[in-house]
């Protein structure tokens, strides 16, 4: 019966949107607006009556160390815009999310340079993967005012007023992570073990902060890409044995430590990150080591939750491997669809006009995977600052091989912490 229910509400959420998204075809001549908007139909557009919005996507869809975040997490955006298209569109005009799609393979310098062959043809960017590739084209983000998704949590994003984030950053999270240590485990020492840069260094300050408020030894080590390179920290957890690893690498990089570790006789537990996890890692030798040692914290739930948000996403997605990353894609489309919608009924879909309607953005329903109050742009940063994180653990039976084991919260350090700068810059 309650999934019935959230049929009927989605269903009657679409044809008000449609109804009210839909009028004014070709794009309202009462709306302004400026590069990457025009009157033309978008190629292959589901309402030819419409104009047309480009966004761009510059990610990692090849052979950079987040091809398998980059591709689910472009696919599954690809599906949240063709559902916005089928409900009428906004303010007259599809959203194309295709036409400029490019792969920088997470590499900076080919990032910016995507980015500024595309610049001038898109109105935002639907999103940017990864926090040393968004910082490239940030600059120039802030100087056009072009509105930019990231596919990154690093506390930045707090602090930068083009960036449409959402869930909590890795700093919250791992504040979040090192409470729960020492609170089920009773941890008394923690390492980070993480990439350079503002993603691995925001989840070592975050974990620094939290084992400062419990009085707890503290270490962080950084490592480069690549199984191979992981032999220097796998000796250092090994040495050290401290009670938690809390990691913000990739996949491979997360096999490699923890089930070489544990091979050789590390007693501890491991807490990594988003982006450390995918479901084939379960059917590899680490499998049985990760089952018994490691829970990943996420900014939401998995992919196989019951909301309306998750239903609709599924359903959108089609037939594919069910993954997190695009449980990440779909979610974090919310507010820039939102803040679209703004603009339009604002009558200003120039790039000032979006950034303008970000401002006014206090709410987004990410129709149940996120709380409404995680999409508030228009206060300071450390008032807008969403804190709450989940956790889950490996489970074979589960979709994407991850079960929640704790629910939406945030620790006593979270909870506490006052952000007033990049959480990266006290590390």
């Amino acid at each position: 019966m309650k999934r019935r229910g959230y049929g009927i509400v989605s269903a009657l959420a679409a044809l008000l949107l449609g109804a009210t998204a839909c009028g004014g075809g070709a794009g309202s001549d009462a709306i302004r607006h400026g590069p990457g908007v025009t009157s033309k139909p978008c190629p292959k557009a589901v309402n030819p009556d419409n104009g047309c919005i480009y966004l761009g996507i510059i990610s990692d869809l090849s052979k950079g160390p987040f091809r398998d975040l980059g591709k689910p997490v472009t696919h599954a955006q690809k599906a949240f815009w063709d559902r916005v298209n089928r409900q009428g569109g906004i303010g007259g005009y599809d959203i194309d999310v295709t036409t400029y799609t490019r792969d920088s393979a997470y590499d900076p310098a080919a990032h910016k340079a995507m980015y500024e062959r595309m610049k001038g043809k898109v109105l935002a960017l639907a999103h940017t993967l990864g926090s040393s590739t968004t910082a490239a084209i940030l600059p120039d983000l802030r100087k056009n005012k072009i509105v930019a998704v990231p596919i990154s949590w690093t506390s930045a994003w707090e602090f930068e007023d083009v960036i449409l984030e959402s869930g909590a950053s890795y700093c919250a999270e791992a504040m979040n992570s090192v409470d729960y240590a020492v609170e089920e485990y009773s941890a008394k020492s923690v390492m980070v073990v993480h990439f350079p840069g503002d993603y691995g260094d925001d989840v070592a300050a975050g974990a620094k902060i939290a084992a400062a408020r419990h009085k707890i030894g503290f270490t962080h080590r950084r490592t480069g890409q690549g199984r191979q390179a992981q032999k220097p920290v796998i000796d250092a957890i090994v040495k050290q044995s401290p009670d938690l690893v809390v990691l913000a690498v990739g996949p491979q990089e997360t096999s490699a430590i923890v089930g070489e570790t544990v091979r050789r006789g590390y007693p501890g537990r491991f807490i990594g990150s988003l982006p450390t996890w995918q479901r084939d890692m379960l059917n590899g030798p680490t499998g049985p080591a990760l089952r018994q040692r490691y829970l990943q914290s996420s900014p939401w739930k998995p992919f196989a939750v019951d909301s309306p948000g998750h239903a609709a996403m599924r359903q959108a997605v089609g037939r594919v491997a069910p993954s997190d990353a695009m449980t990440a894609g779909w979610v974090l489309s919310y507010p820039l669809k939102a803040v679209l919608q703004k603009a339009a009924e604002n009558g200003d879909l120039t790039r000032e006009g979006v950034f303008r309607a970000l401002k006014q953005t206090t709410r987004i329903d990410y129709e149940g995977i996120l709380p409404a109050e995680a999409g508030n742009f228009s206060g300071d940063p450390n008032t807008n600052a969403f804190r709450q994180t989940v956790l889950g653990r490996p489970d074979p039976d589960a979709y994407t091989g991850i079960t929640v084991v704790k629910e939406f919260s945030a620790g006593p350090t979270a909870s506490s912490h006052v952000f007033t700068a990049p959480c990266y810059t006290s590390l």
